[in-house]
């Protein structure tokens, strides 16, 4: 798993200025292709609201004990590489949990930064702990980000983290600082591939309860045919609960647009779980129908309560009701069961390598 994300990520092109101009409109237009995991950071002034716990910096010359089978994977993958990594051995503690920028390697305009979480109290860290975006740089560029983790402790508890941040208009990164923060992650981590759900699709008739939503994020295979990025959407006004194909997963609508099928899922309070999902369909011949473009869009319980939000995805099909009398609905989800937050932050200073 090391090895393969390791190439992938070194093998990564820096995005070109098209791919930046892209991204910047996206940003002004307050919208979000959603499953992408690449953050954006813009240069401007910070307002915090609370200060972050005081961390206790060590510089200790002992390595922890994860990092020698860190380095020992990093060489056995690229050994040119590994070697351009400088131990950094910054922490912080908050909540039982133990964050420690392991090591660094600086290289034209991008940083790579080995990060580690440990828990040293329980076992709210395990092998599919993720950041969930909930990771912040502060820096001064205009950078994007990329999180991936590459490695798991299970006698410490401990996973690692490789950060890859990239700074915008091939600048060199040099005699910089930078501040990582996390305010939170998820874990116990749940796969559910394939799911059938028994659900009559031959009696699914056009919906006329519909309404115009301000959509925060489009994918699909066709989302491009529709002109969804700079427009709103019409979607099914949510109803009661039709189906739950998974604790924390479900089905509020289904039914017929403008000659469309579409099918929605509602996750409730999304900030504190990475509940999603997709649908496919199977007809009798077993072929695989994927839906054409999917939207999100939020609303809340409570007008203005975080802790009410309500996250809806709409999945829609380009298949006629004719058509769909013999088709299956299938799901694949994935959930998440432990949330944990506290306040984890390192700054260290941006040292390039010897090579440069």
């Amino acid at each position: 798993m090391f090895e393969k994300n390791y190439k992938s990520m070194n093998e990564q092109l820096v995005p070109d200025q098209i791919l930046i101009d892209n991204t910047m409109r996206l940003i002004k237009n307050k919208t979000k292709i959603t499953g992408s995991r690449i953050k954006i950071f813009l240069r401007k002034p910070l307002v915090i609201a609370a200060m972050l716990l005081i961390c206790i910096f060590a510089a200790i010359p002992v390595l922890v004990a994860n990092v020698p089978a860190i380095y020992e994977l990093m060489y056995s993958v690229s050994p040119v590489t590994a070697q351009f990594f400088i131990p950094v051995r910054e922490s912080c503690e908050d909540n039982g949990i133990k964050m420690e920028v392991l090591s660094t390697y600086i290289h034209d305009n991008t940083a790579e930064i080995y990060v580690a979480l440990q828990d040293l109290t329980g076992n709210r860290v395990d092998e599919t702990t993720d950041l969930y975006d909930s990771y912040s740089i502060h820096r001064p560029f205009d950078s994007s980000a990329h999180c991936e983790k590459v490695y798991y402790d299970d006698t410490t508890k401990t996973a690692t983290f490789l950060i890859t941040i990239t700074e915008w208009g091939n600048h060199k990164i040099k005699d910089d600082k930078l501040t990582f923060s996390v305010r939170s992650f998820i874990s116990n981590k749940h796969e559910y591939e394939n799911v059938p759900l028994k659900m009559d699709l031959s009696a699914v008739k056009s919906s006329h309860e519909t309404k115009t939503v301000s959509i925060n994020g489009v994918s699909g295979t066709n989302y491009e045919k529709y002109q969804l990025l700079d427009k709103d959407a019409t979607v099914l006004v949510p109803s009661f609960t039709l189906n739950s194909p998974v604790e924390g997963i479900e089905i509020t609508g289904i039914g017929y647009v403008d000659k469309m099928l579409h099918v929605q899922t509602a996750v409730k309070n999304p900030l504190k779980n990475d509940n999603h999902g997709y649908f496919f369909l199977k007809g009798t011949d077993s072929r695989r129908i994927e839906y054409d473009y999917s939207v999100v869009f939020t609303e809340y319980a409570k007008s203005g309560n975080e802790d009410t939000r309500i996250r809806y995805d709409e999945y829609v099909f380009d298949i006629s009701q004719s058509e769909i009398a013999g088709c299956t609905l299938y799901g694949s989800f994935y959930t998440s069961g432990l949330y944990t937050e506290g306040k984890w932050q390192v700054t260290f200073p941006l040292a390039a390598s010897e090579e440069d």
